[in-house]
């Protein structure tokens, strides 16, 4: 019977290493993305807010304020994924969906 530590890569400190940073990568990224939902859907809500209060003539600013914030979530959302996936020690992520 060949060494178990040889012919698996996930054995070992290897593993262990994997788990952790797992854990870490899954928890940030989590947060990360519950951080960006809530500043995305509380500047929607303003912008909604600014154009119901101000009609047509604050609809601009009302539009400005609710697409900033849905960037701001977009992209906390692509930076939680990419600290998920180095967690789980993705080395190239797009490749394997």
């Amino acid at each position: 019977m060949e060494d178990d530590k040889n012919t698996n890569p996930e054995s070992g400190v290897t593993g262990a290493g994997k788990v952790v940073t797992s854990t870490l990568g899954n928890t940030v990224g989590g947060l990360a993305n519950t951080v960006g939902g809530i500043v995305g859907a509380a500047s929607r809500g303003v912008g909604e807010t600014v154009t119901g209060l101000t009609g047509g003539v604050g609809k601009p600013l009302g539009d400005g304020i609710a697409n900033v914030g849905t960037g701001v979530e977009e992209g906390v959302g692509s930076a939680a994924q990419g600290v998920k996936d180095a967690g789980e020690w993705k080395t190239n992520p797009k490749e394997e969906k």
